[in-house]
């Protein structure tokens, strides 16, 4: 009598010739450049929705309810007499007579500006930021993939940009999906960050030949990569977004080829510190003065770029789930960036002690891991218990995963980029209020680190 096989997995019974059936040919390396292809025109197709007929993204409009509950707090009627007193200001869009104002963000900040200027005095119009100090650098990092790296850095580039604050995002993740979110267009790697990391070394290898020729040797050759590097600054690979106080230094895939140059630079000459690059030219092209957050997306993964971006961050954000996996990978992770940079610090000082110098040490502001994707029905029991080992380390706030963030991420998107009218209003508020609630952790981090800067400031004047 034959066994029934109903309700069996379904890996039993496969039949051998049917599954021959399935399968295509062999496949060779030709194959993975008509997947690419095949990928590149989906990619394409996918980003070109968001586009507007010149091919580039726009920015949505922002309605009066929304600029009154989300941007300027103030109420609906108040905001709409200071319009009618004030017929210089923006006067905003209606898409039906008498239907509701709609503004440009442009047209917000200069309405914030004014509120800013004129407005109550017991009402933060206008974002706290010291005068007279830098740009704060937020490093987002994890070597593992899929912990909503890119996500959590792009929303609160968003946050902070809606919230008045100039903001760069650096991509250098070779995959680009921070350049893809924010439009950016990058033929190669010369409009990447590659060229301030090449005109680092650049200089140094000049300042060391002018040595080597003082002491009668013969200078290294600088190739034509180098020189042309050397005739760039920073600005000549930022480039403006949709968002009208977003800017961006973004990314593709031959950035990665810096992982190969980098390490023949450094045997090249082993006097090079490489992990200075990215913010000596910063600081040097006057970049930091420009803006107030600069945010730096990493690729998954502890190699030079990511030392770079580390090494610049004065905020180290480290995303991740609510998960075993996760936990024990973030745990890895912390544990290289020890040996890592304890190296560094220990082969720089046996020569700082030797020559009588102050001894290097790297220090950041503060550090934070974030848990990203949170179920609270599934998770909370280990979230907390997550919190008990991390302490202050872990924020606890926990990012919740919510239908709008999947939407958004379809349309190749940030969720601030999303009209609330294309969503159910409890979605759009409940996807909206987490990721409100992660830049109000940030932001609070943030402000008492320039506040603890500011009175230091003060201090050292007035003793």
């Amino acid at each position: 009598m034959a066994r029934d096989t109903a309700g069996l997995p379904p890996y039993f019974n496969i039949d051998p010739d049917a599954a021959l059936a399935d399968q295509d040919p062999p496949s060779g390396t030709t194959d993975f450049a008509r997947i690419a292809s095949a990928c590149a025109q989906g990619r394409a197709d996918l980003a070109s929705r968001g586009l507007n007929e010149t091919g580039s993204k726009q920015l949505r409009l922002f309605s009066t309810w929304e600029i009154t509950r989300y941007l300027i707090p103030v109420a609906q009627a108040h905001f709409r007499r200071v319009l009618k007193q004030h017929p210089d200001l923006p006067q905003g869009q209606s898409e039906t007579e008498g239907g509701a104002k709609w503004f440009t963000l442009d047209e917000v900040l200069r309405l914030r500006a004014h509120f800013g200027a004129q407005g109550s005095k017991a009402k933060n119009y206008l974002p706290y930021r010291p005068q007279g100090l830098p740009a704060k650098l937020v490093a987002v990092a994890n070597f593992k993939g899929g912990v909503g790296k890119t996500s959590t850095a792009a929303h609160l580039a968003m946050s902070a940009a809606l919230d008045g604050y100039r903001v760069l995002m650096i991509d250098l993740d070779s995959q680009g999906s921070m350049t893809s979110i924010f439009g950016g267009k990058i033929e190669d790697e010369w409009q990447t960050a590659f060229p301030l990391l090449a005109r680092h070394y650049g200089e140094h290898l000049r300042a060391d030949n002018q040595r080597r020729i003082d002491r009668g040797e013969a200078p290294l050759p600088l190739d034509d990569s180098l020189n042309a590097a050397m005739q760039m600054s920073a600005r000549d690979v930022i480039q403006t977004t949709h968002w009208p106080n977003i800017d961006l230094i973004g990314a593709q895939l031959n950035l990665y080829w810096a992982e190969f140059q980098i390490p023949v630079w450094r045997m090249a000459a082993r006097g090079w510190k490489l992990w200075d690059a990215l913010t000596d030219q910063l600081a040097a092209d006057g970049v930091l003065d420009d803006y107030d957050l600069v945010f730096i997306d990493t690729p998954p993964a502890l190699g030079y770029l990511t030392i770079n971006g580390l090494a610049a961050a004065d905020i180290l954000l480290v995303p991740l789930g609510a998960s075993f996996l996760e936990f024990d990978s973030t745990g890895r992770f912390f544990d290289m960036l020890h040996s890592t940079f304890q190296s560094i610090e220990d082969n720089e000082n046996i020569a700082a002690r030797a020559l009588g110098r102050p001894e290097m040490a790297f220090e950041w502001d503060a550090v934070r891991a974030v848990i990203t994707r949170y179920d609270a029905a599934q998770q909370g029991e280990l979230s907390s218990l997550m919190q008990a080992y991390l302490g202050q380390t872990l924020s606890p706030h926990r990012q919740d995963f919510t239908a709008l963030i999947g939407q958004a991420g379809e349309q190749v998107s940030g969720i601030y980029e999303a009209d609330y009218r294309d969503f159910n209003r409890e979605t759009y508020a409940r996807g909206r209020e987490t990721f409100d609630a992660t830049y109000a952790a940030f932001k609070r981090l943030l402000l008492g680190i320039w506040r603890r800067q500011e009175r230091a400031r003060a201090d050292a004047v007035t003793s």
